[in-house]
Protein backbone atom coordinates (compact mmCIF):
# COMPACT_ATOMS: atom_id res chain seq x y z
CA UNK A 1 0.00 0.00 0.00
CA UNK A 2 1.24 3.32 -0.66
CA UNK A 3 2.01 5.26 2.06
CA UNK A 4 2.15 8.90 2.58
CA UNK A 5 4.54 10.00 0.21
CA UNK A 6 7.94 11.37 1.19
CA UNK A 7 9.74 14.75 0.60
CA UNK A 8 12.08 13.92 -2.29
CA UNK A 9 13.95 16.50 -1.81
CA UNK A 10 14.81 15.25 2.28
CA UNK A 11 16.00 11.88 0.18
CA UNK A 12 19.74 11.45 0.20
CA UNK A 13 20.05 10.25 -3.33
CA UNK A 14 16.83 12.32 -4.84
CA UNK A 15 16.57 16.08 -6.04
CA UNK A 16 14.23 18.50 -5.50
CA UNK A 17 12.98 20.15 -8.93
CA UNK A 18 14.72 22.98 -8.26
CA UNK A 19 18.14 20.96 -7.62
CA UNK A 20 17.57 18.52 -10.47
CA UNK A 21 17.18 21.33 -13.22
CA UNK A 22 13.60 21.13 -14.18
CA UNK A 23 13.06 24.46 -13.09
CA UNK A 24 11.71 25.22 -16.44
CA UNK A 25 8.01 25.88 -17.89
CA UNK A 26 7.49 25.90 -21.48
CA UNK A 27 4.35 26.03 -23.67
CA UNK A 28 4.83 22.51 -24.53
CA UNK A 29 6.21 19.30 -22.85
CA UNK A 30 9.64 19.01 -23.58
CA UNK A 31 10.62 16.57 -27.26
CA UNK A 32 13.79 14.72 -26.92
CA UNK A 33 15.77 11.67 -28.09
CA UNK A 34 14.68 8.48 -25.47
CA UNK A 35 17.64 6.45 -24.68
CA UNK A 36 15.42 3.62 -26.27
CA UNK A 37 12.43 1.40 -25.50
CA UNK A 38 13.56 -0.25 -22.54
CA UNK A 39 9.98 -0.57 -21.42
CA UNK A 40 7.35 -1.85 -23.83
CA UNK A 41 3.98 -0.03 -25.35
CA UNK A 42 1.89 -1.76 -22.31
CA UNK A 43 4.56 -1.22 -19.90
CA UNK A 44 4.87 2.19 -20.61
CA UNK A 45 0.97 2.50 -20.25
CA UNK A 46 0.58 0.92 -17.20
CA UNK A 47 3.44 3.06 -15.39
CA UNK A 48 1.02 6.01 -16.92
CA UNK A 49 -1.91 5.11 -15.44
CA UNK A 50 -0.03 4.43 -12.26
CA UNK A 51 1.14 7.99 -11.69
CA UNK A 52 -2.27 9.23 -12.33
CA UNK A 53 -3.64 6.79 -10.19
CA UNK A 54 -1.38 8.01 -7.74
CA UNK A 55 -2.06 11.37 -7.80
CA UNK A 56 -6.14 11.01 -8.08
CA UNK A 57 -5.98 8.44 -4.84
CA UNK A 58 -4.23 11.26 -2.92
CA UNK A 59 -7.25 13.60 -3.97
CA UNK A 60 -9.78 10.88 -2.06
CA UNK A 61 -7.22 9.86 0.47
CA UNK A 62 -7.23 6.30 -0.21
CA UNK A 63 -4.13 3.91 -0.57
CA UNK A 64 -3.53 1.64 -3.68
CA UNK A 65 -1.71 -0.93 -4.14
CA UNK A 66 1.96 -0.99 -5.08
CA UNK A 67 2.88 -4.26 -5.94
CA UNK A 68 4.78 -4.73 -9.25
CA UNK A 69 2.44 -6.68 -12.12
CA UNK A 70 6.13 -7.49 -13.72
CA UNK A 71 9.29 -8.48 -12.29
CA UNK A 72 10.86 -6.00 -14.84
CA UNK A 73 8.68 -2.92 -12.98
CA UNK A 74 10.13 -4.42 -9.86
CA UNK A 75 13.63 -3.96 -10.48
CA UNK A 76 15.10 -0.37 -8.78
CA UNK A 77 15.84 2.54 -11.26
CA UNK A 78 15.58 6.61 -10.70
CA UNK A 79 13.18 8.83 -12.49
CA UNK A 80 10.99 12.08 -12.63
CA UNK A 81 7.91 12.50 -13.15
CA UNK A 82 6.46 15.86 -14.62
CA UNK A 83 2.96 16.70 -14.68
CA UNK A 84 1.30 19.17 -16.94
CA UNK A 85 -2.24 20.79 -17.09
CA UNK A 86 -2.93 22.52 -20.31
CA UNK A 87 0.50 21.94 -21.32
CA UNK A 88 1.97 24.31 -18.45
CA UNK A 89 4.54 22.67 -16.40
CA UNK A 90 2.48 21.98 -12.78
CA UNK A 91 5.14 20.08 -11.33
CA UNK A 92 8.33 17.85 -11.61
CA UNK A 93 9.68 15.53 -8.58
CA UNK A 94 12.33 12.52 -9.19
CA UNK A 95 15.14 10.18 -7.69
CA UNK A 96 17.96 10.18 -9.96
CA UNK A 97 19.51 6.93 -7.79
CA UNK A 98 17.14 4.51 -7.28
CA UNK A 99 15.19 4.02 -3.71
CA UNK A 100 13.08 1.18 -4.50
CA UNK A 101 10.83 -0.40 -7.44
CA UNK A 102 10.54 1.73 -10.61
CA UNK A 103 6.46 1.13 -9.94
CA UNK A 104 6.97 2.19 -6.24
CA UNK A 105 9.09 5.48 -8.16
CA UNK A 106 6.92 6.40 -9.97
CA UNK A 107 4.09 6.31 -7.90
CA UNK A 108 5.83 8.35 -5.25
CA UNK A 109 7.26 11.13 -7.49
CA UNK A 110 3.94 10.90 -9.70
CA UNK A 111 2.40 12.47 -6.12
CA UNK A 112 4.78 14.69 -4.98
CA UNK A 113 5.39 16.75 -8.41
CA UNK A 114 1.44 17.17 -8.18
CA UNK A 115 1.34 18.46 -4.65
CA UNK A 116 4.85 18.70 -3.47
CA UNK A 117 6.76 21.20 -6.09
CA UNK A 118 7.15 24.05 -3.94
CA UNK A 119 7.44 26.11 -7.00
CA UNK A 120 3.54 25.84 -7.97
CA UNK A 121 -0.11 25.39 -5.92
CA UNK A 122 -0.56 21.76 -5.66
CA UNK A 123 -3.03 20.65 -8.54
CA UNK A 124 -6.68 20.47 -7.57
CA UNK A 125 -9.56 18.04 -7.95
CA UNK A 126 -10.87 19.93 -11.24
CA UNK A 127 -7.50 20.03 -12.83
CA UNK A 128 -6.61 16.45 -11.73
CA UNK A 129 -8.58 14.23 -14.79
CA UNK A 130 -6.98 16.42 -17.18
CA UNK A 131 -3.48 16.17 -16.35
CA UNK A 132 -0.58 15.36 -18.61
CA UNK A 133 2.23 13.14 -17.38
CA UNK A 134 5.79 12.44 -18.78
CA UNK A 135 8.05 10.15 -17.14
CA UNK A 136 11.66 10.02 -17.19
CA UNK A 137 13.37 6.43 -16.57
CA UNK A 138 17.07 6.86 -16.22
CA UNK A 139 19.80 4.70 -16.21
CA UNK A 140 22.25 4.60 -13.73
CA UNK A 141 25.23 7.53 -13.64
CA UNK A 142 28.35 6.56 -14.59
CA UNK A 143 31.54 8.72 -15.14
CA UNK A 144 31.73 10.21 -18.45
CA UNK A 145 34.20 12.53 -20.15
CA UNK A 146 33.13 16.21 -20.97
CA UNK A 147 33.92 15.43 -24.53
CA UNK A 148 31.89 12.82 -24.49
CA UNK A 149 28.72 14.27 -23.83
CA UNK A 150 26.05 13.68 -25.76
CA UNK A 151 23.43 16.68 -26.39
CA UNK A 152 20.23 14.93 -25.89
CA UNK A 153 21.14 11.74 -25.04
CA UNK A 154 22.83 12.26 -21.82
CA UNK A 155 21.64 13.97 -18.70
CA UNK A 156 24.36 15.00 -15.92
CA UNK A 157 25.08 15.08 -12.33
CA UNK A 158 28.43 16.93 -11.39
CA UNK A 159 30.09 16.79 -8.02
CA UNK A 160 32.53 18.66 -5.95
CA UNK A 161 33.13 19.52 -2.50
CA UNK A 162 29.89 17.60 -1.13
CA UNK A 163 27.91 19.77 -3.87
CA UNK A 164 26.03 18.47 -6.66
CA UNK A 165 23.57 19.30 -9.37
CA UNK A 166 21.71 17.57 -12.06
CA UNK A 167 20.05 18.02 -15.10
CA UNK A 168 17.76 15.85 -17.31
CA UNK A 169 19.00 15.18 -21.18
CA UNK A 170 15.52 17.52 -21.92
CA UNK A 171 16.75 20.33 -20.71
CA UNK A 172 19.84 21.42 -23.11
CA UNK A 173 17.46 20.61 -25.82
CA UNK A 174 14.72 22.74 -24.70
CA UNK A 175 17.17 25.71 -24.21
CA UNK A 176 19.04 25.26 -27.46
CA UNK A 177 22.59 24.40 -25.20
CA UNK A 178 25.73 23.49 -26.62
CA UNK A 179 28.09 20.83 -24.24
CA UNK A 180 30.02 23.37 -22.73
CA UNK A 181 26.60 25.62 -21.98
CA UNK A 182 25.37 21.99 -20.78
CA UNK A 183 28.05 21.47 -18.18
CA UNK A 184 28.10 25.18 -17.01
CA UNK A 185 24.82 24.85 -16.08
CA UNK A 186 24.84 22.00 -14.52
CA UNK A 187 27.02 23.20 -12.36
CA UNK A 188 25.52 26.41 -11.89
CA UNK A 189 22.40 23.96 -10.28
CA UNK A 190 24.87 22.75 -8.18
CA UNK A 191 25.91 25.74 -6.71
CA UNK A 192 29.53 25.34 -8.01
CA UNK A 193 31.90 27.90 -10.28
CA UNK A 194 30.35 27.18 -13.66
CA UNK A 195 34.03 26.17 -14.61
CA UNK A 196 34.35 23.22 -12.05
CA UNK A 197 33.84 21.00 -14.71
CA UNK A 198 37.03 21.59 -15.99
CA UNK A 199 38.83 22.15 -12.04
CA UNK A 200 38.17 18.52 -11.04
CA UNK A 201 34.56 18.10 -10.48
CA UNK A 202 33.44 15.02 -10.89
CA UNK A 203 31.30 14.47 -14.10
CA UNK A 204 28.83 11.48 -14.56
CA UNK A 205 26.34 11.08 -17.27
CA UNK A 206 23.17 9.25 -17.34
CA UNK A 207 20.25 8.78 -20.11
CA UNK A 208 16.40 8.78 -19.66
CA UNK A 209 13.62 6.83 -21.43
CA UNK A 210 11.31 9.90 -21.82
CA UNK A 211 7.28 8.80 -22.48
CA UNK A 212 4.43 10.29 -21.87
CA UNK A 213 0.65 10.03 -22.30
CA UNK A 214 0.87 11.49 -25.91
CA UNK A 215 3.45 9.52 -26.87
CA UNK A 216 3.43 5.95 -24.36
CA UNK A 217 2.75 3.26 -27.21
CA UNK A 218 5.33 4.83 -29.87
Amino acid sequence: MLPPPRNPSSAPDSFNPTTAGVGFTGSEPCRCESAGNEFSGEERAVLLRLAHESILSALDRRKICLDPPTPHLAEPRGAFTSVYSNAALRGCVGYVLATSSIYRTVAETARAAAFDDTRFQPVTREEAHELQVELSILSPPRPILADAVEIGRHGLLISMHGSRGLLLPQVPVEHGWDRATFLEQTCRKAGLPLDAWQKGAVIEAFTAEVFGDKNALT
